[in-house]
């Protein structure tokens, strides 16, 4: 009887999580598919199926994907969302990482004021965070007006709409999401082995290369895909800090969900950016394996 009720709660812990993924994650991404490989019949997605007189017949459509593949803006915006991803991350890393080995490094009494440091931001909403950013670096903001009080410069620095405002609202937006995993990782990291490097002659930079990194490469692994994915497909930022110029495909699947009206092309959109964002899960998933073999050995 207890095998049996043993057997049911497996189940039921299994099972739950499993529905909740395939009800929101499996079947939107199946009807995403579905629609990509629809046909638009003016402002109208005709389905790619049909069952008449119990005959069911499938004609699918691929040519959004060709025309996705040798149209030029659409590789371009790919291409520079992609930029803007691993810029975003590189960032995010360079930044974050000492920030997190000083939070674990510190005493601590005082990691949880740093943890909260951290989280703070995340207490306000987002968008009124990006709306904040517009008025700070706008001609008349307040970082102009300090440096023309101040007369670092003699007239306003134009920031705002720009790659440098679209990539600090990125870094801003996704520095936390750095910062925790690796504040995780390095938290549980041995001194004592630098300063065995240190007894056998080992410089700083060549402990923290040879040691520090490589025990740590599971924390930057995990916040590098946490910041990357996103960045990939975010739309807010690059809407209200990048400017016009700005090729994102966020803002891709907007014009072609709600200005084209086009449905089926916005699907092919999403789907080779699904498929794109699956290709660093993928890399990250090897590395969770590789060091959960490693461990077992």
């Amino acid at each position: 009887m207890s095998t049996l009720r043993t057997r049911a709660g497996r189940r039921l812990i299994i099972g739950v999580p499993m529905l909740w993924l395939v009800t929101l994650t499996a079947i939107p991404a199946l009807i995403i598919l579905q629609f990509s490989v629809s046909q638009m019949d003016v402002a109208t997605l005709v389905r790619p199926w049909k069952l008449a007189d119990g005959v069911l017949s499938v004609k699918l459509d691929f040519n959004k994907f060709v025309f996705l593949f040798t149209d030029p803006l659409y590789l371009q915006t790919y291409l520079s969302s992609i930029k803007y991803a691993a810029v975003n991350t590189a960032l995010c890393l360079a930044i974050g990482y000492p920030f997190a080995w000083f939070m674990a490094r510190s005493r601590e009494a005082a990691r949880p004021a740093l943890l909260m440091a951290v989280m703070l931001p995340f207490w306000t909403s987002f968008l009124i965070r990006i709306y904040s950013w517009k008025a700070l670096l706008a001609n008349n903001g307040l970082f102009n007006n300090v440096m023309l009080h101040f007369g670092l410069i003699h007239e306003p620095l134009h920031m705002l709409n720009t790659q440098f405002s679209l990539c600090l609202g990125m870094v801003y937006t996704y520095l936390p999401f750095m910062i925790l995993p690796l504040y995780a990782n390095l938290q549980k990291f041995d001194v004592r082995l630098l300063e065995a490097a240190a007894d056998l002659g080992a410089t700083p930079w060549q402990a923290f290369w040879r040691i520090t990194v490589p025990l740590s490469k599971n924390g930057i692994v995990a916040g590098s895909m946490l910041v990357f994915i996103p960045s990939l497909g975010e739309y807010v930022i690059p809407e209200l800090l990048g400017g016009p110029e700005t090729l994102m495909i966020g803002r891709v699947l907007w014009d072609e969900f709600f200005g084209n009206n086009d449905w089926a092309m916005a699907s092919a959109v999403a789907v080779v950016m699904i498929l794109l964002i699956l290709v660093p899960m993928a890399v990250f998933n090897k590395f969770q394996n590789g060091a959960a073999e490693g461990e077992k050995r």
